[in-house]
């Protein structure tokens, strides 16, 4: 019999080793998702998803993996992409309500905070289960450049470069030889899609791809209009 068997069939139950079986399988839902890229510099963010074509007859042009939360913050996922949609909602219903009582812009830390309570609500109670998806949040605040990747367990984690889904571990080691926080923000894109084209087993085409950017200078988030990802995979050589 397996050692799980019994642990995991309700969520509210540790197993002998400490661990809650359904957090687990969230994070497993996490690995096999599409693979999303975080990156940050001294100049700006940039978040990087991929996109597949799930039918023949898909129109991929119109699926939206990277999301404007704020103007000043965007965010990215991998894992159920209905738990991620349920969570863009929430964060830019928190980043609207706090700009509205505080009249100021929400800070990127609160704001994952806030979506890693709900995050974390749901692995401690009966009738629930956990979100089966990690969001990547970049933007830029009063306090400078923010790049936090949120679990399915409720933590979270500020980077300089991340990764999610099923390429993570190939982004990651591409990342780890390549990333230089001294890069400027046309060159954090062109790392990007370079490490995704690393993890894929065919060359990038502007529809498998979606791009935001913050930099500096503007400190607003913004996506890269189909004209501009064209121009970036060809500098990036991974087109072919």
């Amino acid at each position: 019999m397996p050692a799980a068997m019994g642990y995991d069939r309700a969520l509210t139950i540790f197993s002998p080793d400490g661990k809650l079986y359904q957090v687990e399988y969230a994070a497993e839902a996490v690995r096999r998702g599409w693979t999303s890229i975080g990156l940050k510099s001294e100049y700006g963010v940039v978040l990087i998803a991929e996109r597949r074509r799930v039918a023949p007859l898909h129109n991929v042009m119109d699926l939206e993996k990277v999301f404007i939360v704020d103007a000043h913050i965007g965010a990215t996922f991998s894992g159920l992409g209905h738990d991620g949609r349920v969570l863009i909602d929430y964060a830019r219903l928190v980043a609207v309500r706090h700009r509205l009582t505080f009249d100021e812009a929400i800070d990127v830390e609160l704001l994952a905070r806030s979506v890693c309570d709900v995050k974390q609500a749901y692995t401690q109670q009966g009738g629930v289960r956990p979100f089966g998806v990690s969001i990547i949040f970049g933007g830029i605040d009063r306090k400078g450049i923010e790049l936090i990747k949120t679990e399915p367990s409720g933590l979270y984690f500020k980077y300089y470069g991340v990764a999610a889904g099923a390429g993570e571990q190939t982004v990651s080691s591409y990342l780890e030889k390549h990333y230089n926080s001294k890069m400027a923000v046309e060159e954090l894109v062109i790392l990007g899609l370079r490490a995704l084209r690393a993890s894929l087993e065919e060359p990038l085409k502007v529809e498998r791809v979606e791009i935001g950017i913050a930099d500096v200078s503007t400190k607003t988030f913004r996506k890269l209009v189909t004209e501009e990802v064209q121009k970036f995979l060809e500098k990036a050589g991974v087109t072919s």
